[in-house]
């Protein structure tokens, strides 16, 4: 019963490699080639424009309650309490300013890139199918399943090359 156990595991074996062997696998890394794409550079760059004034809003809340901080560790010691306490005052809400704002940039940003994400699906979706036919693959498979890649069976600028198209 073991000796046949053993020769169909070795059978098995065989037929598997043997079938890995006709299979043709491509390697993309998705993530590189939609964020370096033309699109996406343009993208990034009216991202920065529209927001620009929010995130120089947080920076301003941020360099406010940096200096309450400063001022309340330097001269904390020599202010009275109610002074000292209105100082702490102060400082909690320009913290709490600027996490909302901060936040909220966050959140908008996030959700640009998610549309941008989604709209460029439709796209990557078309190249990588090119990709497989042109390469006469049966499979592509994104580079963070992979523990290694040949160089050339990784498509990542193949892929990028078709997103610019």
């Amino acid at each position: 019963m073991t000796r046949l156990m053993t020769i169909l595991a070795a059978a098995l074996m065989a037929f598997s490699a043997q079938v890995a062997a006709e299979t043709r696998i491509g390697v993309v890394d998705l993530r590189q080639a939609l964020f370096s794409s033309n699109d996406a550079q343009a993208f990034s760059e009216k991202l920065q424009q529209d927001f620009a004034g929010d995130e120089a809003q947080v920076r301003e809340a941020q360099e406010a309650a940096r200096k309450l901080k400063d001022r309340l560790e330097k001269d904390g010691a020599m202010m009275n309490e109610s002074e000292r306490n209105q100082l702490a005052s102060e400082f909690q809400e320009k913290v709490k300013e600027f996490n909302f704002l901060k936040q909220r940039l966050d959140a908008t940003v996030n959700q640009r890139k998610q549309q941008f994400l989604e709209g460029a699906r439709p796209e990557v979706d078309v190249a990588v199918k090119e990709l497989l036919e042109e390469n006469d693959l049966d499979l592509i498979l994104p580079s963070e399943a992979v523990v290694y890649v040949k160089p050339e069976m990784n498509l990542t600028t193949q892929l990028l090359e078709k997103l610019n198209q």
